[in-house]
């Protein structure tokens, strides 16, 4: 995948350019999670003055070069502690937790960019994220292709979901990733079952037509202080 994310990933990063811009500065503090970094475009978005860290999450070792690269340039860098590279999968929140210092709750953000179509168990794995590696009051940030709502659209989505998915790393185009996040529940302390959120927005990415086959989604989450 790393050789095929060569020739997309910069022309990915620019069609999802507006929605990113209007996203990710004004929300994204403190240290940041970036969930399948990729090449780690999202760096480019975050705001240095309000920014502390810029932690890429990516297990395809052969792009770290590329994080690296493109996070030094910036000023994220490891030598002052304000990047990390890990190249554990997104499934795995306890080496997740264990590089980050081993304290709960490491993160202030969590940024999805067209990644929840690929990761294993992507409604366990966000779920994991959102309650073990995310600080009460922090903020799941997500621009994900999903499943259409339209029945015709959804049809050939899942026709081509098993062919697509061979040269393009599992990604499938029938996944609800942004309903993963908007019915996510967390026990609260009395043992009721409520909304993981204290406020959550959802969107559509502005000017695509409803029949698109890649229909995507844009989200702001914020987890409850009580988590």
């Amino acid at each position: 995948m790393a050789h095929v994310w060569v020739a997309f990933a910069a022309g990915t990063d620019q069609g999802g350019r507006p929605v990113k811009e209007k996203l990710i500065p004004p929300n994204a503090t403190g240290a940041v999670l970036d969930i399948g970094a990729g090449h780690g475009h999202t760096v480019n978005y975050l705001n240095r003055k309000r920014v502390s860290k810029y932690i890429a999450l990516e297990p395809n070792t052969l792009m770290h070069s590329h994080i690296r690269a493109i996070a030094n340039n910036a000023g994220f860098v490891e030598s002052d502690g304000s990047l990390a590279i890990l190249s554990c999968g997104a499934e795995d929140t306890q080496s997740i937790l264990s590089q980050l210092g081993g304290k709960p709750y490491p993160v202030d953000t969590l940024i999805s960019v067209l990644t929840l179509c690929s990761i294993p168990s992507p409604e366990e794995t966000l779920t994991s994220l959102v309650r073990d590696v995310l600080k009460p009051g922090g903020k799941l940030l997500f621009y994900e292709h999903v499943l259409s709502p339209r029945e015709d659209v959804a049809w050939w989505q899942r026709l081509w979901t098993p062919l697509w998915k061979v040269p393009f790393d599992g990604c499938r185009l029938d996944r609800p990733s942004h309903l993963f996040a908007e019915r996510m529940m967390a026990t609260a302390k009395n043992g009721d079952r409520v909304s993981m959120w204290d406020s959550q927005e959802l969107w559509g990415k502005d000017g695509e037509p409803d029949e698109h086959l890649f229909w995507h989604r844009v989200g702001r989450f914020v987890k409850r202080l009580d988590m």
